[in-house]
Formats: structure tokens, C-alpha cells, sequence
């Protein structure tokens, strides 16, 4: 039996489970409306390295021991793991697991690559390929402001829509099987919507909110045509890292296509942090952002039933320095994913 639904989408014969997980963060996300949720909050963020991209290492390296440790598994347990970051080459990834010794698929979708890591990592155990993996990713606000715009040391000044990238690293591990006592899986996994480049030409990357909101409604879109579903099926409809400015701008999309998503909307980058009293503006952003939201909270009101079923859905900008320097507009790229509770 084929398990593609649609165009766009999968829908495994039988449920992925998320086994458990880990999120780590910096100073800043520790001290937001989240802070107490997370598995660790680090002194400094420089987590004890001389350098920030290392530091990024380290909160990749401690999200998934943190997350194995949880699941009770050892790294010989684990079949795969998907795992990318922000910067150039992924090298926050290549140099932060490397001594666990799984077996490596590396992906890259920008701030959309938990979804895309998880969603490949679904689709490999329910495609008989895997029993168990682990999906991580991970940035860091210094190495991300060095990677795209300027080092902190130049001194910038920020404009209000843009977004403060996470220092964060989420880690997941899936498995065919739920688990049983206190090994019992936190939620599982029904369905996936991969997204497509979408560019409407916008070439602001201090807003990338806007620049990522049409991907997101592409994806959405074609999510609830894939599944015949509306946005009352879902008690939350989860974006990434919009923000303030390209939550209004997906709103205002989905209403022109017919879709009313205010009243289930959330997002990770407005959750992450208190405008009022953090200064981040539009809200966060980073490949952290959704992953450790994820871990953090929303997979915890999926295990205490105050949510029954979301859909999460990060969202990801697809430029670089070069395509940027070079004049070039910011595609965006969303990937879906149906979590409901066990």
C-alpha cells in the first residue's frame, strides 16, 4: 500500500513515535517565557569553547546525549541520524557529533530543518529502513550574525522586523515502536506535507518573516488539500520562526486562498521570547527555534492532553552570503508535520 497522499505529502501506515527528546539554550532563550521548560540553559554561551561556531558544536553534542540518555538508548542503538545546522559546510554538526559514531545523513533547509529531519527520519523507519534515529539541529546568534549579516563586534543596528536567531539545539529520537512505563514515547507522528521553493522576489534579509511566510502558505495549503482537512482539525497550527511580521503575512495569504488559521496559529519565534522585555523585536528565529519549542512545550501539552493534534510546520529561508552580496531575492521553504498525542 502506497503511504504518498496527494502531491506533496505521506502518511506512514503506521504511526513514528517520538521516543524523547532534548533541547539545550543559551542565556537569553533560559531567561524567556520558556526558560523553565528547557533541559539545560547554559551559564554563558560560550558553553566553555573559544569560539561561537563551537559552541554551536556543543549544543548539538548535549541535546543528543541528553536525548538518548532519556530514551535509554546507547549510539550502537541508533540506525541513522539526520542532523544540520546554519552554517556554511554544517560544520556545527560535522565537528558536535561526530564522536557518537551513527551514521550520518546531513541536512540542510535552513531554519526548516527540524521539520525536514524529522520527516525524513519518519519516513525512513516507516519505510522498513530504520528502527530508531535521531533528528537534531541546532544555531547559535553569534555564528548565525557572523555566518549571514555582520560579528557582533561591528555593532549593527537591527531594524524592528527582524528576528534574533535562537541559540538552541533540539534533538529527537523516533522509533517504529511506542515504548512502554517510563520509556513511553511523548507523541507520534501521522503525517508529513514536504514543501516546496517558493520566491515572491523579496530581497530583505531583515525580514525574513516575510520572506518565509509564502512558503509557509504554500505548504499549508497544500497540506489541507493532500489530507482534506481545514484548520479546525488541528488544535494548533505551529510555524517555525515568522514572527510578529510574517505570522500577519501568512494570515493574510491563507485568507485569500480561504483558509482562516488566526484562531489556531502559533509560532515558535513568538513563543520563544518576551517582546515587551527581550528586545528581539519581530520575535526568533534559527534552526534551534522550532526544535527546542518543540521539545520544550509543545510536545509536553501533547503528553498532558491539553492538545490532541498540531501541525508543525518550521520555516526556512534559503539564502547565503553569496546569493545575498550577489543581489539575489530570499526563497522560503516550509515542511509539515502531523503530531498528535499518544
Amino acid at each position: 500500500m502506497s503511504q504518498k497522499l496527494g502531491k506533496a505529502s505521506v502518511k506512514p501506515e503506521e504511526p513514528v513515535y517520538i521516543l524523547n527528546s532534548a533541547s539545550v539554550v543559551g542565556t537569553k532563550e533560559g531567561q524567556g517565557p520558556l526558560g523553565l521548560l528547557f533541559d539545560k540553559v547554559g551559564e554563558e554561551d560560550m558553553f566553555g569553547c573559544e569560539t561561537w561556531e563551537d559552541a554551536e558544536s556543543s549544543l548539538q553534542k548535549d541535546a543528543v546525549g541528553m536525548a538518548l540518555e532519556k530514551a535509554g538508548l546507547k549510539p550502537e542503538d541508533v540506525s541513522f541520524i539526520f542532523a544540520g545546522d546554519l552554517l556554511g559546510q554544517s560544520i556545527a554538526t560535522s565537528f558536535g557529533i561526530s564522536t557518537y559514531q551513527i551514521p550520518l545523513l546531513g541536512v540542510y533547509g535552513a531554519c526548516s530543518t527540524c521539520g525536514e529531519s524529522l520527516t525524513l527520519g519518519a519516513m525512513s523507519i516507516s519505510g522498513g529502513f530504520a528502527d530508531k534515529v535521531v533528528c537534531v539541529t541546532s544555531s547559535h546568534f553569534a555564528s548565525a550574525e557572523k555566518e549571514f549579516r555582520f560579528p557582533l563586534e561591528y555593532g549593527s543596528q537591527r531594524p524592528l522586523s527582524a528576528t534574533w536567531t535562537v541559540t538552541g539545539s533540539g534533538a529527537f529520537v523516533l522509533s517504529g515502536s511506542p515504548g512502554t512505563g517510563a520509556k513511553k514515547a511523548r507523541a507520534r507522528i501521522t503525517g508529513m506535507t514536504i514543501g516546496k521553493i517558493v520566491d515572491y522576489g523579496l530581497k530583505d534579509s531583515m525580514n525574513m518573516g516575510a520572506c518565509m511566510a509564502p512558503a509557509a502558505a504554500s505548504t499549508l495549503e497544500q497540506h489541507f488539500i493532500d489530507f482534506a482537512s481545514q484548520p479546525g482539525d488541528y488544535d494548533k497550527i505551529i510555524t517555525g520562526d515568522l514572527g510578529k511580521v510574517g505570522q500577519k503575512v501568512l494570515i493574510d495569504l491563507l485568507n485569500d486562498r480561504g483558509y482562516d488559521i488566526s484562531e489556531q496559529h502559533m509560532d515558535c519565534g513568538i513563543e520563544i521570547f518576551d517582546a515587551q522585555t527581550q528586545d528581539t523585536h519581530a520575535g526568533g528565529s534559527g534552526c534551534g527555534c522550532s526544535a527546542v519549542t518543540l521539545s520544550a512545550y509543545i510536545l509536553k501539552q501533547l503528553e498532558e492532553n491539553n492538545w490532541k493534534k498540531v501541525l508543525f510546520m518550521p520555516t526556512g529561508a534559503l539564502l547565503s552570503k553569496t546569493s545575498f552580496n550577489e543581489g539575489k531575492s530570499v526563497p522560503g521553504i516550509a515542511h509539515g508535520l502531523v503530531i498528535e498525542a499518544l
